[in-house]
């Protein structure tokens, strides 16, 4: 086993929440749980006396809690957590009323800001009456096509303080992707912005929202909040407004929170659509809650006062993950725009400038500050930083190095996985155990989470399925129009009956971490052997010369045969020397069988709106078979690049 790259120091232990946390488990329940396994295993074996322990010591604001814990635990789908419970999300986030940072916001280079806790309740108020005045109630569903900014996290909080819905997407979406997800779910009212920021240039979104409100027929009101402009003409937007014309007529006053149901609907979160319509799934207030004050409070070691921060956007879940932020009573850092605008070094600025604590961004942002050669251990302070997060694809092992060696020694590396699915993370980071090279540090508390093999058998050190044997509150309630549940279970629990299978390829190993080796719909196949797709990206970016790649499964002569695309640096042609550099080092470093047959250079690699890469999307293509749903594409132009490809042929 290879030293930690990084250990807590004892210290750390003593401060970190989950410390706390272990010692009010064995004051409360006499047991001596000593250190994280012991705690872990206690979550899964005793998981109603976890929860309740949970919701008691992150002191969920609530009408009542009511005794019983969970109903039908043997049923999965089909277990019910807190069934008397009745509670408010946005009380929960709305709890401290101060004047500190609530909400810190920049758009690129073009806007900045702060709301402090009691504007923000204040903000929340006027939303909150204004929809209320609109005919906006429990079970109506409010959707928003906007950047990630206060109005955002604003009009979010206001509508679920009334037992609305909420559903988002970013304003990059097209028409087409918009109505594709919102179209589904009939909102009563949308939220838009005039226009947003990117890379230097200022984008309109007024005619899109007008297309926007002509195919949503449902759509009662518009209300357009300003961002990159004071003034806008609304005409050509039926039923539009202003956010100032929306909430003129309300003063801020004391919000009626409404008790509701621990699993009343709370958001409509969408699959990324690149096999067909997306998927919408729902999502309950209470489970997502309480999950998501465990993975802030006690896995990401959130306290009152911090400063968190993830690169994210309103279309996908890592928005709703760090809005929750406001339960641990945290500062919110927003960003919004570029990541690379006007260089890679704007969010290690924003570190320094505002001493954010938790840094969240993507494998794919680490990956890129280290091809632009960025050393910002070297550039920046970063002193205040005690996490950096990292999910959205897996965090290759020379990724753990670089962040050690040019962003940062003493730091949490939590490299976190989960999905849309479960609006949170089945694997997670941990402030008090070590961090090993190319591992998630550990399994969720209350997540009875294995590796399976095809079996259905628990397996160790070996490459399987991930399954979660046991339910969970942030389950979700179900598929938004799936009456009989037969698309949520079709999704979920038909490989193995009563088991959420999640569809990630992955190990567990000796110390209990996870590795993740890619999807496993995108595994590949040659000879029958299975081949996670990380396992060749891994050493195909380790190039200098590949920004980035891609890797399927052909169909070939009755076989699959691996097929590696490639993005090179500006200015730089594939030729038989690289291929051959390319081929040596898979071989070198893993088997025979993931050497690819062919290695083929493309300009551009199509990724999803969170920046995720498309490997199904491109297999389609390549077999000559339809791609249903480009518009959910952040670039679904680059697809072309890889039809009818000569050397494909052959």
């Amino acid at each position: 086993m290879e030293e930690p790259l990084w250990q807590p120091n004892a210290d750390q232990i003593e401060q970190a929440n989950l410390t706390r946390f272990r010692r009010f488990v064995n004051q409360k329940h006499g047991t001596a749980l000593a250190d994280y396994p012991a705690l872990y295993q206690w979550s899964i074996d005793q998981p109603e006396a976890f929860w309740s322990a949970l919701w008691e010591e992150s002191g969920v604001i609530a009408d009542q809690r009511g005794e019983v814990v969970l109903e039908d635990g043997d049923k999965m789908p089909g277990a019910r957590w807190f069934p008397q419970a009745r509670l408010n999300f946005a009380q929960n986030l709305l709890r401290r009323r101060d004047d500190s940072d609530a909400l810190v916001f920049r758009g690129e280079d073009k806007v900045a800001r702060r709301v402090s806790h009691r504007e923000l309740y204040h903000h929340v108020s006027r939303v909150a009456q204004a929809l209320e005045a609109a005919g906006i109630g429990e079970g109506d569903r409010v959707a928003a096509y906007l950047p990630n900014m206060p109005e955002t996290i604003i009009a979010m909080l206001a509508a679920s303080s009334l037992g609305a819905i909420w559903s988002s997407c970013s304003p990059d979406f097209g028409v087409n992707g918009v109505v594709d997800r919102f179209g589904q779910i009939e909102p009563k009212l949308l939220f838009a912005a005039d226009g947003y920021y990117y890379n230097g240039k200022t984008h309109d979104s007024l005619e899109k929202i007008a297309e926007i409100r002509r195919r949503i027929p449902g759509i009662e009101k518009v209300v357009v909040i300003p961002y990159t402009r004071e003034q806008f003409p609304l005409e050509s937007i039926e039923g539009a407004l202003s956010l100032g014309e929306f909430i003129d007529d309300y003063d801020a006053q004391e919000i009626g929170f409404r008790q509701l149901p621990f699993d009343h609907p709370l958001y409509i979160m969408f699959s990324s659509g690149t096999t067909g319509v997306p998927k919408c799934i729902v999502h309950g207030a209470g489970g997502t809650l309480l999950q998501h004050l465990k993975e802030h409070r006690l896995h990401t070691d959130v306290r009152p006062g911090d400063r968190t921060f993830f690169f994210t956007t309103c279309g996908w879940m890592m928005w709703n993950w760090l809005v929750s932020g406001l339960a641990a009573e945290a500062t919110l850092l927003l960003y919004d725009g570029s990541p690379f605008y006007p260089n890679g070094n704007v969010l290690f600025d924003y570190a320094d400038a505002e001493r954010m604590t938790q840094f969240g961004t993507s494998a794919k942002f680490i990956d890129a500050i280290n091809k632009a050669g960025l050393k910002p251990r070297e550039t920046h302070d970063l002193s205040s930083v005690r996490t950096l997060c990292s999910t959205g694809s897996p965090l290759v092992p020379e990724a753990f190095d670089f962040v050690y060696e040019h962003i940062k020694q003493d730091l949490c590396l939590s490299s976190i996985s989960g999905g849309t699915d479960i609006i949170s993370c089945f694997a997670l980071g941990n402030p008090v155990l070590p961090v090993h090279r190319g591992e998630l540090q550990c399994r969720g508390l209350g997540m009875r989470v294995e590796v399976w093999n095809d079996d259905g058998e628990p397996v160790r050190g070996e490459k399987g399925e991930l399954v979660c044997t046991a339910p969970f509150p942030s389950m979700p309630i179900g598929f938004w129009n799936d009456p009989d549940g037969e698309k949520y279970h079709g999704a979920y629990f038909d490989r193995f009956p009563n088991v959420w299978c999640h569809g990630d390829y992955v190990e567990l190993t000796a110390q209990d971490g996870i590795i993740i080796y890619g999807r496993s719909d995108a595994v590949l196949n040659p000879g029958g052997v299975r081949i996670g797709t990380a396992e060749i990206y891994r050493q195909v970016e380790q190039l200098d010369e590949v920004v980035e790649s891609l890797v399927i499964g052909q169909e070939w002569q009755g076989d699959v045969r691996v097929v590696l695309f490639v993005r090179l640096r500006d200015g730089l042609d594939l030729d038989d020397a690289l291929i051959e550099k390319v081929k040596r080092q898979i071989r070198a470093n893993t088997t025979p069988r993931h050497v690819p047959a062919r290695v083929v250079q493309v300009s551009d690699i199509p990724r999803t709106k969170s920046g995720k890469i498309v490997e199904l999307a491109v297999r389609e293509v390549v077999h000559n078979r339809p791609v249903k749903n480009k518009e959910a594409l952040a670039n679904p132009e680059a697809l072309e690049l890889f039809a009818n490809r000569p050397e494909l042929q052959s």
